[in-house]
């Protein structure tokens, strides 16, 4: 199977106001502190209003092996967001669904020495009753769980031990501020 992504890929550095800066490769955005670049994160809900969540593959330079919501990425240089996010769902999971844009926030998270998210992160919803397809060089497994399950889940990681930071925030932000938009 291809790969789909690459620590040489070049990612949009911006401001906290969306304002694309320049480029930067992908390892060198994740260096250190981290540098602010593009992301996005998306959550796919089926008819029975689970979600699809991935556990990162062991490859991954950060948070290898945790889990994670359904799909999260980067657009590319010259790349605009509902491309990539359409890109990025067929690539890893071998899906393709309507998106609605949600919210952007921004983050920071260290992950020891291996080095940093520094993220302005636009989070999407959909709706799938397909069946992923895992991309084995981005995903080491997938399970689908109810609302009521990954709350308990999350709630339960009091060591962030399992689960990534950015699907903590964006959780939390998605029950509290946009449940009723979630298409459960």
């Amino acid at each position: 199977m291809e790969a789909v992504s690459s620590e040489s890929e070049e990612l949009i550095t911006v401001d906290s106001a969306d304002n694309a800066l320049g480029t930067i490769t992908k390892a060198a955005a994740h260096d250190g502190k981290g540098v602010l670049h593009r992301a996005f994160s998306i959550f796919i809900f089926n008819s029975k209003g689970e979600l699809l969540l991935q556990q990162r593959s062991a490859d991954k330079r950060l948070w290898p092996l945790y889990w994670s919501n359904t799909c999260c990425s980067h657009p590319r240089a010259g790349e605009d967001m509902p491309t990539a996010t359409v890109r990025r769902l067929e690539q890893e999971l071998g899906m393709r669904t309507a998106l609605t844009y949600l919210f952007k926030f921004e983050y920071q998270a260290h992950f020891g020495s291996a080095g940093s998210e520094h993220e302005l992160c636009s989070v999407y919803v959909g709706r799938s009753d397909a069946t992923p397809r895992s991309h084995p060089q981005e995903i080491a497994a997938l399970k689908w769980l109810s609302v009521e399950a990954v709350t308990r889940e999350l709630a339960a990681d009091v060591n962030d031990e399992r689960y990534t930071p950015w699907f903590k925030i964006e959780w939390k932000r998605l029950l509290a501020e946009h449940a009723r938009a979630l298409p459960i």
